[in-house]
């Protein structure tokens, strides 16, 4: 496991030489529209992003922010609408058009080759040889070097890609961008898969970037990072842009923005009255099929009417802890224990029938099926049972009677319980999750990512139906890479790197206390480190 020491105060970057100065440009989209067979992902949208910019498009998931992104950099063509840089109207046929008049993507899902260096994978596409047609990859590692200096990225060109730390990764992306003489950045939610640490770090870089010249196109749906970093917001939702707003506008204002009316963004809950410890996880080992640990000898409890919320970088063993519980992973080691019961061993029926609420991280593979009806969705773990079945023979009329029931109570927005729940919004689709998964008394609700790509509105009303569970006496555990998510619900906090429980602390704990644990610090080491921010921690490899 790979293990990187800290020292010197969080976010200190060394003082930058005096920046090349970029040669910037300005960028039009006029009347863009972008459909896909009937759906309409981008209807006639007008952006202008100035010259030495960062301009935020702030929306929901599915809003069409990174549609209208992946047309600007010749991924998708327009169905119509033209993009114009400094006046003249361009046509990209691919991205190395895009990239030839200087526009440049840093996207989500890093474009990058694990087992190449990070020269190579900067050079790549855009490589330049020497005599005898052979790679020459001096030139840039010198492109590499300048540019680590200028932003204090501290990247080694030689280093593999594959074993650098994610944040490190996004700054290979930056770097073969930059490398390549972009003029304008397009960076798509680049905060996702970041510490807080980093995404501060990014956000440095970002004004760095826009001090030199470069414009920055920042995709988001976060608010706190929009309105810290942005010179200009437009805000997109159901693919149209409903508006621009300047960074200083209220958060409810531009939350408002996004849905189409008021929201709260302030959860009001009580604080937890913990009883009896009922749910304990003990030296739990989790291995993929590789034979590599991806929980590692983790233990921790929660108790009834209290939620406990487990925090890290996505794919440091939140996935696999989940599913472990739940039954879903056959190599699996150590206790997971429900009112005394043990869990380890017994199938998924066994498990739910325990008394096991189940939200998981992909609603539409692992919970809905999307042919099935909202009303059948709601009865999936309960069909077999009275009074929705008598005798192997489904009660029909008591389904729909169920679903009219809890369409009402969770406020599930569609036109009849009988439509299929595909054509649902992802926040709807996730209320009928929820609805069923707490329609029976539970022993343990468990939520992975339990606002995923689910609008304001809609998270206002999961989270209070989730305290409201908590309230109601029953152990919660949550799980989200949304590190506001975890503060807001959490009554305390469980740390997971790269499988290893790295401590757990007050829900109330500061986001850079959480922040060093998430990027490998024990909470004793992290605690120290926040006292003595001058001293070296060193870890020792595992």
């Amino acid at each position: 496991m790979r293990r990187a020491g800290i020292a010197g105060p969080a976010h200190r970057r060394p003082p930058a030489p005096t920046p090349r100065w970029v040669e910037s440009l300005k960028l039009e989209l006029k009347g863009i529209t972008k459909s896909f067979g009937a759906l309409v992902a981008n209807d006639h949208i007008d952006l202008v992003v100035e010259p030495g910019q960062i301009h935020s498009l702030l929306g929901e998931n599915g809003a069409g922010k990174s549609t209208l992104m992946n047309v600007l950099y010749g991924l998708h063509q327009p169905t119509s609408g033209e993009i114009h840089v400094d006046g003249s109207a361009v046509a990209f046929a691919g991205p190395a058009d895009a990239m030839a008049v200087g526009i440049g993507m840093v996207h989500q899902h890093f474009m990058l080759v694990p087992v190449f260096t990070v020269a190579e994978n900067v050079a790549l596409g855009n490589e330049s040889t020497g005599r005898g047609g052979i790679l020459d990859l001096d030139a840039t590692r010198r492109r590499i070097r300048e540019i680590s200096a200028q932003f204090g990225f501290d990247v080694d060109p030689d280093a593999l890609v594959g074993e650098l730390p994610v944040g490190v990764q996004q700054r290979v992306e930056i770097i073969k961008a930059l490398a390549r003489e972009a003029k304008v950045l397009i960076l798509d939610e680049p905060t996702a898969v970041l510490t807080p640490q980093e995404t501060d770090e990014l956000m440095d870089i970002m004004r760095q970037l826009k001090a030199n010249g470069t414009s920055i196109v920042f995709i988001s749906h976060k608010l706190r990072e929009v309105k810290a970093v942005s010179d200009k917001i437009t805000v997109i939702r159901r693919g149209k842009v409903v508006g621009t707003a300047d960074p200083s506008a209220p958060t409810t204002e531009l939350a408002s923005m996004m849905v189409g009316r008021s929201v709260s963004l302030t959860l009001e809950k009580s604080a937890a009255e913990p009883g009896e410890t009922t749910f304990a996880v003990t030296n739990l080992t989790v291995t993929n099929d590789a034979g590599q640990r991806v929980v590692d000898d983790v233990t921790f409890a929660v108790s009834r009417g209290e939620i406990l919320g487990i925090a890290g970088v996505q794919g440091n063993g939140q996935t696999e802890l989940a599913e472990a519980v739940l039954g879903l992973r056959r190599h699996v080691r150590g206790s997971i224990t429900l009112g005394g019961t043990e869990l380890v061993g017994r199938s998924v029926r066994e498990v739910l029938d325990a008394g096991v609420g189940y939200v998981p991280e992909d609603r539409q593979d692992d919970g809905l099926v999307g042919g099935f009806s909202i009303a059948e969705n709601l009865v999936l773990d309960l069909y077999k049972q009275r009074p929705f079945s008598r005798r192997a023979t489904l009660d029909r009329a008591a389904i729909a009677a169920n679903a009219a029931a809890k369409v009402a109570e969770f406020d599930v927005r569609t036109l009849s319980a009988a439509d299929p729940v595909a054509t649902l919004s992802g926040g709807n689709q996730q209320k009928v999750v929820l609805a069923r998964e707490l329609s029976r008394p539970l022993k343990l609700f468990l939520a992975s990512q339990p606002t995923r790509g689910v609008d304001v509105g809609s998270i206002e009303f999961l989270h209070k139906r989730i305290v409201a569970e908590r309230d109601a006496g029953t152990p919660v555990l949550i799980v989200s890479t949304e590190l506001d998510e975890v503060l807001e619900l959490s009554d305390r906090i469980a740390v997971l790197f790269a499988g290893k429980l790295m401590g757990v602390v007050p829900g109330k704990s500061s986001r850079e206390l959480l922040g060093l644990m998430m990027a490998g610090l024990t909470v004793d080491e992290a605690r120290a480190h926040l006292d003595h921010p001058d001293a070296t921690i060193e870890r020792e490899p595992a």
